[in-house]
């Protein structure tokens, strides 16, 4: 069984214990989170596809970790005009780690 879930405006495959990054979620390491934003939802009973969620659907997921991704330089440069910008960015992510997919 599988489903599509979306957050963070993205959207994931997932089944049960597959470990995913996404964009950070509110909680501390350890903690029980509920996705209720299921696109889809195959399993034994069939393929459900919801427009746009599937209704009483749900993926819960443990927190495994709240950690911050790889810096990004951002770099900017005006030719002859002697003005150059550089800023850095690190995003901020959650490892979760999937539990139970409930349709």
């Amino acid at each position: 069984m599988y489903a599509v879930i979306r957050t963070g405006g993205k959207q994931y495959r997932v089944a049960q214990n597959d470990v995913i990054t996404v964009e950070r979620l509110p909680g501390d390491e350890g903690s029980e989170v509920t996705l209720d934003q299921v696109l889809m939802l195959s399993g034994d009973g069939g393929t459900r596809v919801g427009a746009p969620t599937v209704d009483g659907a749900s993926v819960k997921a443990q927190i495994v970790a709240q950690n911050r991704g790889d810096k990004v330089i951002i770099f900017k440069k005006r030719r002859r005009q002697k003005s150059r910008t550089k800023n850095g960015h690190r995003q901020l992510h959650s490892v979760l780690k999937i539990t139970a997919i409930d349709g």
